[in-house]
């Protein structure tokens, strides 16, 4: 699927804002159904009780990189100027357009409830301490309001997933017609997610692949450190075995996609962060392969 994304795009059939479309279809009509019909199918109220509580373990990571991500952006002397972007990509992954269709198609449906735990800390972070740090990279003044924030944080997939704890909590079943429908409509996240990768990775071409000091750095932040760090905090815990594979994924994804949009409106460096999403994006094809050879050895 990625790569009929990257032959279609090849023939230009995709314009910028044919690329924003897919990515609004994906977030905000297919994933949210996804994620409830998904939720109140396979999962029970002491499954969710059982679930919840691992969510420390990717916010305990991420925190745990930020530190490492001060000392490398010091120890490499990254640039006043790109420091808290470069913090921000190097603790933070793109958990929904790479990570959950990866994830899905590896894993099966019933790694869903495992990526959207790590969903919702990554979101929460970025949206937070990530957007914090790139704005310290500002040259202006522009700030982003608490309320701001707030949205994006609960943004439409992660009202999916919370509306079907709900039902699940209150043990609401809904109409057969309107899971019928949220059936059919869910069923597009994993083609068009991946007909976005392709897409993405064509765009992005292999041209624009720098590997200076300061994209080595974000690269072992994404594909070195994260990974190992979430190795070493999931596999002494007594949680199931597929969530420990899926946060270690999760925990190696590319660059969060929103990450140069962030930058550009606070006058960060948002080339630096265009070119970091487009490495990430291109070596996350390699590095996914390599990952689940770790993982089968590992469990």
């Amino acid at each position: 699927m990625v790569a009929v994304g990257y032959y279609v795009a090849s023939l230009h059939w995709f314009t910028e804002s044919s690329k924003k479309l897919i990515a609004k279809l994906v977030t905000q009509v297919a994933l949210p159904p996804y994620m409830i019909v998904s939720i109140t199918k396979d999962f029970t109220k002491d499954e969710l009780a059982r679930l919840l509580p691992n969510l420390w373990y990717p916010v305990l990571s991420m925190l745990i990189l930020m530190g490492i991500s001060w000392l490398v952006a010091h120890f490499i002397k990254v640039d006043q100027s790109r420091r808290g972007l470069f913090m921000s990509m190097f603790f933070n992954s793109n958990t929904v357009f790479v990570g959950l269709p990866i994830n899905l198609a590896i894993f099966g449906e019933k790694s869903l409830p495992y990526v959207l735990v790590y969903y919702m800390a990554n979101t929460t972070i970025f949206w937070t301490l990530g957007v914090y740090y790139i704005q310290r990279d500002s040259s202006n003044n522009i700030k982003m309001s608490i309320t701001d924030a707030i949205k994006k944080i609960f943004s439409a997939p992660l009202l999916g997933f919370m509306l079907g704890i709900v039902l699940i909590v209150l043990d609401i079943k809904l109409p057969a017609f309107l899971m019928s429908s949220f059936s059919y409509l869910g069923g597009l996240t994993i083609p068009l997610s991946m007909l976005f990768i392709g897409v993405s990775v064509y765009d992005a071409g292999l041209k624009n692949m720098r590997f200076q000091k300061d994209n080595l750095g974000v690269l072992s932040g994404r594909f070195i450190f994260a990974p190992i760090l979430m190795a070493l905090l999931v596999l002494p815990s007594s949680m199931p075995t597929i969530m420990k594979e899926v946060f270690i994924l999760q925990s190696c994804m590319p660059v969060m996609t929103n990450a140069p949009v962030v930058a550009k409106l606070y006058d960060a460096d948002a080339d630096f962060a265009s070119i970091m999403v487009t490495e990430t994006t291109l070596l996350s094809l390699v590095m996914v392969p390599i990952m689940m050879m770790v993982l089968t050895k590992l469990f």
